[in-house]
């Protein structure tokens, strides 16, 4: 990141990284039910990264259902990839149990701008105050003014996790929420202070879901730690981006990335964790 509008505060490597691993053990050892209410694309690949990081994952998104189970959830996470009309009611009640209950979730509004059902589906649920909202760049920009100059590049971004800075404090402050908005750098703001996860590699980006998946460990995080959602969201993204560099050291492509990151989560270590993250305050 270019030191040009936000200055980097250098904190003791072992500051953040004992606080992502305390983090990932809590969720090893509680195992939080975490009900994913995503798109058809993501799913394995969310369900898989939950169940590595040692989370219990339940995809369960018919509204019949939501009364019996969202109140049991320890979390939720929804992501609108391939919203359709019939899933939005089961959106929203989860949401509403959630909110109702003081359980924490979290919402990954997935190309918001690439139609006005989307943003409207998406301005309705903010509504009903999420914990954290992850994003990428352009996704950040684009609910935060409620409104966008023209469709986004489908889920991809045309902006850099920088440059939605502003636009991610403003949307916390509107909205409650933690913001994280993904990128080479991974921004996280309450709306004031602005942290940056540095960890990952470019190749994540050519493996679909891989946002997707980190927005469902945000949510196991927050899970096992409510109270402090700016650091659990924080960690779980430095946490996923270690995995993704240990991965790339033996993957000859996105294909094998995909399988040496799963693999890499689940065996991750303290030691190995430590050494690895880094994270920056940015305001």
């Amino acid at each position: 990141m270019e030191p040009n509008s936000h200055t980097q505060v250098t904190t003791p490597p072992t500051h953040w990284g004992t606080k992502a691993w305390n983090l990932l053990s809590q969720v090893q050892t509680q195992s939080p039910l975490v009900q994913c209410i995503t798109n058809f694309v993501s799913m394995d690949l969310m369900a898989n990264t939950l169940l590595s990081a040692g989370a219990s994952p339940a995809m369960l998104h018919s509204l019949d259902e939501i009364h019996d189970f969202t109140p049991h959830a320890d979390a939720l996470c929804i992501n609108i990839g391939t919203l359709s009309p019939p899933w939005l009611p089961a959106m929203k009640a989860a949401a509403a149990v959630c909110s109702e209950n003081g359980k924490p979730w979290v919402l990954d509004p997935v190309a918001v701008s690439a139609s006005g059902f989307r943003m409207n589906a998406c301005v309705e649920l903010v509504e009903l105050r999420p914990t954290v909202i992850r994003g990428n760049g352009s996704e950040i920009i684009a609910l935060s003014f409620a409104s966008s100059d023209k469709p986004t590049k489908g889920a991809d971004s045309v902006h850099e996790s920088t440059d939605a800075v502003e636009a991610a404090k403003l949307l916390a402050q509107k909205s409650g929420a933690i913001v994280a908005v993904s990128g080479a750098t991974d921004i996280v703001t309450d709306g004031h202070q602005v942290i940056g996860a540095h960890n990952g590699v470019p190749l994540m980006q050519k493996i679909t879901a891989t946002g997707c998946s980190v927005t469902a460990l945000i949510a196991a995080f927050v899970a096992v730690d409510k109270s402090h959602a700016l650091d659990a969201a924080v960690s779980a993204l430095a946490v996923f981006g270690v995995a993704g560099e240990l991965g790339m050291k033996i993957a000859k492509g996105p294909g094998s990335l995909r399988m040496h990151l799963i693999d890499a989560l689940h065996e991750l270590d303290e030691a190995t964790l430590l050494s690895h993250v880094n994270i920056t305050s940015l305001s």
